[in-house]
């Protein structure tokens, strides 16, 4: 299986330390926050990488290389100009072929076991799995609720970890005149037609998305 890892954005909730340092660029317990993704996907297995970056695109590119040497082959899909979460997997898809593949959203820090993604594809007729967490602080009101390990929209809802198994079909019908657009708009006819699985993680989870989020998850990594 390939993967794909999320790495176009501009952090803007970052700044100032993304106004010159791309998001995967920014340093958990000194090394760059992609590194640990890399590490991961390669201890799981998953060797064949595709990673999209648009934000200060050649210090990732230019640190990260090939990605030999986290044994890895990674595939660079550049944006002009970041085309948000679904956008952005659209415009990757001739690297990611015809199958199913794992996303990641490079701003997430979780101890999630991504092999046990691998051990089931998806079900007969469904488009997507993804990996839920129990809400965090900034997300209380969820986005997907879960029955029986289906996707819903019920009141009770869990948070999307930024985890997932997505069929390239489920971008097969896409009508997007900029190609600009969330991950949740190609989500939400599949949920409604009951066509996306999930999974409650109650693991190590964090989205470091803001500055403050990024210190405490840090300081605590660091001292551990």
């Amino acid at each position: 299986m390939k993967a794909m890892i999320l790495a176009a954005g501009l952090g803007a909730r970052l700044r100032p330390l993304t106004d010159r340092t791309p998001k995967p660029m920014l340093k958990i317990a000194g090394k760059p926050l992609l590194a640990y993704h890399l590490e991961r996907l390669a201890s799981a297995g998953i060797t064949e990488i595709v990673i999209n970056i648009s934000w200060l695109a050649d210090q990732i590119e230019d640190y990260f290389s090939d990605g030999g040497q986290f044994g890895v082959t990674i595939n660079w899909s550049r944006e002009e100009y970041p085309l948000e979460t679904g956008g952005g997997i659209l415009n990757a898809l001739p690297f990611l072929g015809s199958d199913p593949f794992l996303l990641v959203s490079g701003d997430i820090w979780t101890d999630f076991p991504i092999e046990t993604l691998l051990m089931n594809s998806l079900e007969l007729n469904d488009l997507a799995h993804l990996v839920l967490v129990n809400n965090p602080k900034h997300n209380l009101m969820g986005d997907f609720s879960l029955a029986h390990h289906r996707i819903g929209f019920e009141p009770k809802r869990h948070t999307y970890s930024g985890i997932s198994i997505l069929s390239p079909e489920l971008f097969k019908n896409i009508d997007q005149q900029d190609n600009i657009f969330p991950l949740r708009n190609v989500f939400r006819p599949a949920i409604l037609s009951h066509q996306i699985s999930g999974t409650l993680y109650s693991g190590e989870w964090c989205d470091v998305g803001t500055l403050d989020r990024y210190t405490n998850l840090n300081k605590r990594i660091t001292e551990n």
